[in-house]
């Protein structure tokens, strides 16, 4: 399943401001609809999750969490996923507990 990223600063802006948000102990989700029929999803990491290591490995985590949700691909929203300081040292599958959740008040999967 290829994902469609989120790339400009001004769609991340858009969302932080106008977008829903969703806050777990490790996850932190922001949900925006749009009007096109594609999901988007955009991941951010802080310097307040630690060095490269710990970042690169939150990315990751998310990603492959993300990943393993059928998350309806023509569902018309825009997702930025924000890694907190315990996402590092999170399983995918915790961090994907808290995704459905968020997930699911949005109807995206079901």
């Amino acid at each position: 399943m290829k994902i469609t990223t989120i790339t400009s600063n001004r769609d991340y802006q858009r969302i932080y401001r106008r977008g829903r948000s969703f806050v777990s102990p490790a996850l932190v989700t922001y949900a925006f609809k749009t009007k096109n029929n594609n999901l988007r999803i955009g991941i951010t990491t802080s310097k307040k999750v630690g060095k490269a290591v710990c970042r690169n490995r939150s990315r990751r985590v998310i990603r492959a969490a993300f990943s393993h949700l059928n998350a309806d691909q023509n569902a018309p929203f825009d997702l930025i996923f924000v890694a907190r300081t315990r996402t590092a040292h999170c399983k995918s599958y915790e961090v994907e507990r808290y995704m459905k959740e968020h997930l699911s008040k949005l109807g995206i999967i079901h």
